[in-house]
């Protein structure tokens, strides 16, 4: 496991927010995903080449998000990413958003790994699994 989280900077542009001008609540999924995305490349583990090299995709199973304070145009944050469970076949990610010391999302992530053509539940190979756990 990696003992302390990765940090992934993110902006909120327009795009990001609704007519409230807050940050839209699925948004939040795509700062994560982004966020996870880094993680992994940070690691060596490019997912295109995973599927290219051992036949596997990373598919988000599960999300339990806490939406604490919302987010607003031009927002400078943070993705805190850290893995907090690490299966055959899953992998569950604590994600938190942040902006500066507050934190106005917390999340965790399961995502399952499967086979990139039958879309089957499948191991995470072993080269893999080592890059994961230190």
């Amino acid at each position: 496991m990696i003992p302390h989280p990765f940090f992934w900077p993110i902006r909120v542009y327009w795009e990001d927010t609704d007519a409230g001008g807050v940050v839209y609540y699925a948004n939040y999924l795509k700062f994560l995903e982004r966020a996870r995305t880094e993680w992994l490349s940070a690691l060596g583990l490019e997912q295109d080449r995973m599927g290219e090299e051992f036949g596997i995709i990373f598919v988000v199973r599960r999300v339990e998000a806490d939406y604490l304070k919302p987010a607003r145009f031009n927002d400078r944050l943070v993705i805190a990413s850290e893995l907090a469970d690490l299966g055959r076949a899953s992998l569950t990610m604590r994600q938190r958003v942040l902006r500066g010391e507050e934190t106005l999302l917390t999340a965790a992530v399961q995502v399952a790994c499967v086979d990139r053509s039958a879309f089957r539940p499948a191991r995470i190979p072993q080269p893999v699994l080592q890059s994961l756990a230190p």
